[in-house]
């Protein structure tokens, strides 16, 4: 490519540069479909090591093309490259190039990851950045069959074709094992959430979603007008053939399902803003962001959050205050009490006995945005250069602000500059959550804490810091981990019984008399980390007593280091269908 002559005209050199942002779109959208395309036949295959490979390829593949790209510009445009005027061209001619698009929405915020990568833009910049889309809808003239309706036959009969029509993203009934048996199963957990009738309906979304060893057909289920949101949820777990596991007939269900706290789908889809809205249907409580988050479009998922953010602060008379909860040693931490997330800046100093730097902590969060989240670990959307009015800010917050993170936090005028932040879904911290909740609430939520490390550590996660100030309660009742300065990977630990002390002298020591490497771990210290109730604690140590055991983390890391790939399932063992 021929770097652009100094005489090129702006119009001319905007056509090129938007052909070439385009074109690089294009390939990445191809890209995304093909491996969104493969799950399908990896869980045929049973190919679980290619599946999770996918997945991580599909992660990298929106920054390995903007690389490419801001490369390609740069040679294209020369001494031209940051000429913002000439930018505001491109901005233009780029939107009637992709007004026919089905993607259109992820194209903008494509575009948008462009410029804010030449232009380090400290707030936004509408004359080269999608700040409100362009565009209402898909272009009318693209047809899309996302739902297809069954009626008109016996419960039974409907799920068995929603299972078994492959061209709505069901599978063959060749391909299953004891189908009808499943059926029958399922029919009578549907019956048992919505009740019998002569007739019911079904309503399914005409493709699959992939993640992990697990498929999801997802649509609702109707009778006498009660409609309820539905998910079958499928394995394939040996040769004898595909199984249906669960069937989940709620929305709190579905939304556990699509939460915020787990890996990406891999969807085989033409339009993204069809689908979503599909799915907001059923699960109207989740933002736009998070289910474009749920099916791959994380960068386009931020752009939706952004959105929503900034609509929400011109409606809100509220002030930006410190998040509830123990002060953090390593983040500060700030919300806006009106809105469902958080915001977290790393400090300049980190408080004793923290030693980590800045780039760890960087490093730990890009490890969580990569992993299997298994449910448990809240996505953390990166943000630069946010440019917010100091208005919003209470007084003492702001204070803190320029004190505690100088190297992030500036003013400029009457707005407050934050360099680099992470923000969050907010959840209720589970030390305050068990200080106020009744004894019901309280042990469910001890329990679900140790299934919280027990999930983690199947997907090769250890929290590092158990206190349960570092856990959250989300709005559905579930414990995530939220504090990821300590993160490590359950293979890097070296678990190990406590020694026991052999004289008086050892037995009285203030300090360990034995050796203690960087990585040694002692399950059996665990025990002091458990502020719970005491009725709650009696009942942790019943359920989740082999945590204490240093054999329990040294099995799982067995398993791990020879290959296997544990599963954690986005829904509890009550839900699974028996097996046959």
């Amino acid at each position: 490519m021929q770097p652009a002559a100094p005489h090129i005209t702006d119009s001319r050199l905007a056509a090129l540069c938007s052909e070439q942002v385009k074109q690089a779109f294009l390939e990445y959208q191809t890209e995304f479909r093909e491996i969104s395309r493969r799950a399908r036949q990896r869980f045929l295959e049973r190919d679980w090591q290619g599946s999770f490979a996918d997945a991580s390829q599909r992660l990298h593949l929106y920054s390995e093309q903007l690389n490419d790209l801001t490369g390609a510009l740069q040679t294209m445009m020369g001494k031209r490259f940051e000429e913002r005027q000439v930018w505001v061209a491109i901005k233009a001619v780029y939107s009637s190039l992709i007004a026919q698009n089905p993607e259109w929405e992820i194209a903008e915020s494509f575009f948008n990851s462009v410029t804010r990568r030449i232009f380090a833009t400290e707030g936004v910049d509408q004359s080269i950045e999608f700040v409100d889309p362009d565009f209402d809808s898909p272009p009318t003239s693209i047809a899309y069959e996302l739902l297809r309706r069954r009626s008109g036959k016996s419960l039974k009969g409907l799920l068995t074709e929603a299972l078994t029509d492959s061209q709505s993203g069901g599978f063959d009934a060749s391909l299953w094992e004891c189908l009808e048996q499943q059926v029958e199963d399922a029919a009578e957990r549907v019956l048992q959430a919505l009740g019998a009738s002569d007739e019911y309906g079904l309503e399914m979304i005409s493709t699959a979603f992939f993640r992990g060893r697990g498929v999801y057909l997802v649509g609702r289920v109707e009778r006498d007008g009660v409609q309820l949101p539905l998910a079958l949820c499928l394995r394939h777990e040996s040769e004898r053939g595909i199984s249906l596991d669960a069937v989940l007939v709620d929305e709190l269900a579905l939304s556990i399902l699509f939460s915020y706290t787990r890996s990406y789908f891999r969807v085989d889809l033409e339009c993204p803003y069809e689908l979503v809205r599909q799915l907001r249907a059923l699960l109207p409580k989740k933002p736009l962001g998070d289910l474009y988050n749920a099916i791959g479009y994380h960068r386009h998922g931020k752009t939706e959050l952004y959105r929503d953010f900034v609509g929400h602060l011109r409606q809100s008379n509220q002030k930006f205050v410190a998040a509830e909860g123990t002060r953090g040693m390593v983040m500060l931490v700030f919300t806006l009490p009106s809105y469902d997330v958080v915001f977290k800046l790393i400090k300049d100093r980190f408080d004793y006995p923290k030693e980590a730097s800045r780039s760890d902590v960087e490093q730990r969060y890009r490890l969580v945005f990569e992993h299997d989240r298994a449910g448990r670990l809240v996505e953390a959307h990166e943000f630069e250069h946010l440019r917010i009015p100091k208005s919003l800010f209470e007084e003492d917050l702001l204070a803190t602000l320029l004190r505690d993170t100088a190297e992030t936090v500036r003013l400029e005028d009457n707005d407050v500059l934050i360099a680099h932040a992470y923000v969050e879904r907010r959840v209720r911290p589970l030390n305050l959550f068990l200080n106020e909740a009744d004894e019901g609430a309280a042990l469910a939520a001890a329990l679900d804490y140790g299934q919280a490390l027990k999930d983690l550590a199947r997907s090769n996660i250890f929290a590092g810091d158990l206190l349960t100030k570092n856990f959250g309660v989300t709005r559905t009742g579930r414990v995530v981990f939220y504090d990821y300065d300590e993160l490590c990977f359950i293979t890097d630990c070296n678990f190990r019984d406590l020694p026991q002390p052999t004289t008086p002298e050892q037995e009285m020591a203030a300090e360990p008399w034995y050796s203690v490497r960087e990585n040694d771990i002692f399950p059996e210290e665990f025990k002091r980390f458990l502020a719970f109730p005491d009725s709650a604690r009696t009942a942790f140590y019943e359920e989740h007593g082999d945590l204490f055991d240093a054999e329990f983390w040294r099995k799982i890391q067995a398993k791990l280091r020879a290959g296997e790939i544990p599963e954690v399932f986005p829904y509890k063992a009550a839900r699974r269908l028996p097996k046959h």
